[in-house]
């Protein structure tokens, strides 16, 4: 408690606690703007679209950092073939600092690597929740997108982040498990902790046409059974060989196939999101601070 009450103040010491500046503010705000990416469950690329998206949105300009939040079978480093010495779990042990543990990604993407297969990861306390908060906002004026890779399905780590993120994107591919398990996701998400407006991308889909298919079977579930949730097609991405061979190569998509059909898809959506404000509270940090402290 005490280490929370001293975080809180030093907060509102800062120009970014400013009860008379607009929540909304627009997506230029020195703020960051943070965006977790989610799936139901495993195997629907939900890593891969975080990579790409990544790299689409810094070839658009904006400085992106990646956190690998699946704490305890992290995928960025190895999807991008990186060797990092140290991890978030040296974050969380006081050992390093932010900056000591951040690795270089394609173009200007900045990497936070996770620590596979240790299982007390998959587990924040409290006092760690609180460490990674403060850890995080030093990173304001260096950050635009902040790009939050959860884990798969809905463990109390993957809820925390979403619930601290602004914006909360689904990837969902036209397996019927995956959009039973996606709607299990979005469930939790509304009836427990009130949370009303998803974005949602089909992943591995034939075209466009089956990728708002696979949307409108879940936007027709959730609207018949969670009243006033809001679900936004996001974009899709198309079934390319290009895909699973960028993973052999350990590369992004963007870099080694940059004009295959997958790599413009990725480039629409980040394009959208450029295009489009945050939805949400306006400032990773209050968002966090109001939901955990209750402010």
């Amino acid at each position: 408690m005490d280490q929370a009450l001293g975080l809180k103040g030093k907060m509102k010491g800062r120009d970014l606690w400013d009860d008379n500046r607009p929540l909304n503010a627009p997506f230029g705000d020195k703020s960051i703007r943070t965006i977790a990416v989610s799936s139901g469950k495993g195997g629907v690329g939900k890593s891969n679209v975080v990579v790409n998206l990544a790299l689409a949105l810094d070839r658009l300009g904006q400085r992106v950092l990646i956190l690998d939040a699946d704490l305890g079978l992290a995928n960025v480093d190895v999807l991008l073939g990186l060797a990092p010495s140290f991890n978030i779990s040296h974050v969380l042990d006081g050992s390093k600092r932010f900056e000591e543990v951040l690795v270089p990604g394609p173009g200007s993407v900045r990497v936070m690597p996770a620590s596979s297969g240790v299982q007390e990861l998959t587990r924040l306390s409290d006092d760690q929740k609180l460490l990674l908060v403060d850890l995080l906002d030093e990173l304001e004026s260096d950050v635009d997108v902040l790009l939050i890779d959860t884990g798969a399905g809905i463990s109390d780590t993957v809820l925390y982040f979403n619930l601290a993120a602004q914006e909360k994107v689904v990837v969902v591919t036209p397996e019927p498990t995956s959009l039973t398990d996606a709607y299990a996701f979005i469930k939790v998400m509304y009836t427990k902790h009130g949370e009303r407006s998803f974005k949602i991308v089909t992943n591995n889909v034939a075209d466009e046409r089956e990728g708002r298919m696979v949307f409108g079977k879940i936007s027709r579930v959730a609207d018949h059974f969670l009243d006033g949730l809001s679900l936004d097609f996001l974009g899709w991405i198309p079934r390319d060989p290009s895909i699973p061979e960028s993973v052999r190569r350990q590369q992004a998509l963007l870099a080694a196939f940059p004009g295959a059909p997958a790599a413009k898809a990725f480039m629409d959506i980040a394009k959208r999101i450029t295009r489009e404000p945050p939805t949400g509270l306006r400032g990773n940090i209050q968002f966090f601070w109001r939901r955990l402290l209750n402010v």
